[in-house]
């Protein structure tokens, strides 16, 4: 198993209902109020296109340092700092930097730049059952942004709304602040071992009268070692006006004792107005996984994927993540 290992499924699955994930990893006092967390993520992976030459890849993805600072019982601050190859160059940047305020138990508020709380699959590898993404994430989970959220927790329950920058934006770049983005989030847990959590987002696009629109619901059901998960999404916008997207995610986990396997399929389409299919791919994924101490994880995968637009192909990757 590889989501959040040093806490049970039902543990993990909540950490990443109530956006955080930072607590999975044992935190490492600097000072009274001062901690950090992090990991380092390396791989090798190799792709054989269907009709074209292979290609492989080794080196390091990813190293990232989180800062935590507990000011006292209600304010908290957090800066993550990360070092990765984010797809225009390799590059260090501020992933995250934030305040988190509680107003009671029960109420907190969040401000600065952070990740969305949509989505199954977490941006990070550390909250990830296997080595890849579905690659849709793009078309249906909202990105870094920057702007204020308010979260309210209870027995069973969760609710809270966003009001940020953008949506879907990795970058978490600033905008006009005249027009923000709004993100909701609504999480049921009726019983400790089922989790439900559903995000309907929105966000104007400059110069036009249309808006992105996002719909994001999964389902996850942790029974001993079994952890199953379900997700569903539809997009209206994110590849271009007049664009819809559509796309799901079924998975099973099982976890041993220093082991793990994952198995996963996805699908997802994305088509414009008239039909026409601009992008789209399914893929079938197994994924074991095997803890060699407390802090290192080997991720083993094979993925086949199936694609109209980008072709076929067949992949393995071996990743070592170490974290701290």
């Amino acid at each position: 198993m590889k989501k959040l290992t040093s806490l049970t499924p039902v543990a993990a699955i909540l950490a990443l209902t109530l956006g955080n994930v930072s607590t999975a990893n044992a935190e490492i006092k600097l000072a009274d109020q001062l901690s950090v967390t992090g990991f380092i993520d390396m791989s090798w992976t190799y792709t054989d296109p269907d009709g074209g030459s292979s290609e492989q890849s080794f080196g390091l993805d990813q190293f990232e340092l989180d800062f935590l600072y507990n000011f006292d019982s209600k304010l908290s601050a957090q800066v993550d700092l990360e070092y990765q190859d984010n797809g225009t160059g390799e590059e260090v940047d501020i992933e995250q930097a934030f305040i988190t305020y509680g107003l009671s138990d029960s109420l907190s508020f969040k401000a600065g730049r952070f990740l969305s709380y949509s989505g199954w699959e977490t941006e990070e590898p550390t909250g990830l059952f296997q080595y890849s993404g579905t690659g849709y994430a793009k078309y249906f989970y909202g990105g870094y942004q920057q702007g204020v959220s308010a979260l309210y927790s209870g027995d069973g329950f969760a609710a809270a709304v966003s009001v940020v920058n953008s949506l879907g934006d990795l970058e978490g770049e600033f905008k006009d602040p005249s027009s923000p983005a709004i993100e909701t989030m609504i999480a049921l847990m009726p019983t400790d071992d089922f989790t439900i959590k559903g995000f309907y987002s929105v966000d104007s696009i400059a110069g036009s009268s249309e808006s992105v629109k996002m719909m994001n619901i999964w389902a996850a059901y942790s029974m001993g070692d079994l952890t199953l998960a379900a997700e569903l999404n539809d997009s209206q916008n994110t590849a271009g006006i007049g664009t819809d997207a559509a796309g799901y995610l079924f998975m099973a986990n099982y976890a041993f004792d220093s082991a793990g396997i994952t198995l996963r399929y996805h699908d997802y389409e994305v088509e414009t107005t008239a039909g026409a299919i601009i992008d789209d791919g399914s893929a079938i994924t197994i994924s074991p996984s095997l803890t060699i101490s407390d802090n290192l994880l080997m991720v083993f995968e094979y993925r086949m994927d199936s694609s109209d637009t980008n072709g076929d192909s067949d992949s393995i990757a071996v990743e070592a993540l170490v974290t701290f």
